[in-house]
């Protein structure tokens, strides 16, 4: 993929382009910003515009194909092996980096998920980044930058992404995906500017199990609990959608402020649960603060490894008291 092929960032091209043709390209870079917004994609064109044998990234020399199939040997990208990049996979990096590249002009290492090195593997890598090689170039992809090392964060040039606009994506979404504009403005409004989140396992997420969920927690009393330990066992054991529940309970109750305040309508993001809205909105402003205040707390304690199932059973019981 070329520059020109990713959605937004124009900025960030810009400034990538100019320090390629003036050749002053940093030694390492940091991307930063939010999941699934482009950084990745963004580094391999970055690495293709520097292999390209015509300079351009074109996808069609032979250092392009080699790129896209990965199997480029002066190519090197690093991710978690488990919860964690070790100091084992920085020291192998490190390895391959002492030697001189073989058929580009420098050799280039991707750290995707750069955040999620132990203590041991960040300081390993900051030797590298301290004592930069002249035919090396280091890109680190970070989602929680304020995780790595402040050293290592001094030692990268710095580049910040954003979440893609609102309505970029809506008119993507529609033209990829062919789905009707109440479907678009759903998926651009929860994936939270991430086309990856839009386009992937997320979509099912939020077109088909969410509004099953918020519905189950409309009925949930305390008058009866079985009910509401079931969804919080049922929510906490997928680990990976927990965050996405609880995004969409933002929206959720944000929709009802929202409705609380006289806002229009195509302004909510659950607009095929309009009764749903109206009835959370039927509560006091506090109370839906409180409430908004509660699902962010419990999202920062599931953050932090806490029990997840208490987690989400005690934010139930604030929802529904």
């Amino acid at each position: 993929m070329t520059f020109d092929q990713i959605l937004g960032h124009d900025a960030q091209k810009d400034l990538l382009r100019r320090a390629l043709n003036s050749g002053r390209l940093a030694h390492a870079y940091l991307f930063e910003g939010p999941e699934g917004v482009g950084k990745r994609l963004m580094a391999l064109a970055l690495v293709r515009a520097v292999f390209c044998e015509n300079g351009s990234g074109c996808g069609n020399c032979t250092a392009c194909r080699k790129i896209d199939h990965n199997n480029h040997p002066d190519l090197h990208i690093v991710e978690p092996e488990g919860s964690f990049i070790k100091i084992e996979q920085v020291r192998d990096l490190q390895k391959e980096l002492s030697y001189r590249p073989l058929e580009a002009r420098q050799k280039i290492c991707l750290i995707d998920g750069a955040d999620l090195m132990n203590p041991a593997a960040g300081n390993a890598l900051l030797k590298t980044l301290e004592e930069p090689q002249g035919h090396t170039l280091m890109v680190l992809l970070s989602c929680r930058p304020e995780a790595l090392l402040t050293t290592i964060r001094s030692r990268c040039q710095r580049i910040p992404f954003s979440r893609l606009p609102y309505r970029l994506l809506l008119n993507v979404l529609r033209d990829r995906l062919e789905i009707d504009d109440r479907e678009a403005h759903l998926l651009a409004a929860l994936s939270e500017g991430s086309l990856n989140k839009a386009l992937g396992k997320d979509r099912d997420f939020y077109t088909q199990k969410r509004p099953v969920l918020l519905k189950r927690l409309l009925g949930l009393s305390l008058g009866n609990m079985a009910p509401l330990m079931e969804l919080a066992q049922e929510i906490a054991e997928d680990k990976e959608s927990c965050p996405d529940f609880l995004e969409i309970l933002l929206a959720f109750y944000r929709d009802a402020l929202l409705a609380q305040q006289g806002r229009p309508e195509n302004e909510w993001v659950n607009l095929d649960l309009k009764d749903g809205i109206r009835h959370l909105a039927t509560q006091t402003t506090d109370m839906l603060l409180v409430q908004i205040e509660s699902i962010e707390a419990c999202r920062q304690q599931i953050q932090r490894n806490v029990n997840r199932q208490l987690a989400i059973e005690v934010l139930l019981e604030r929802l529904v008291a």
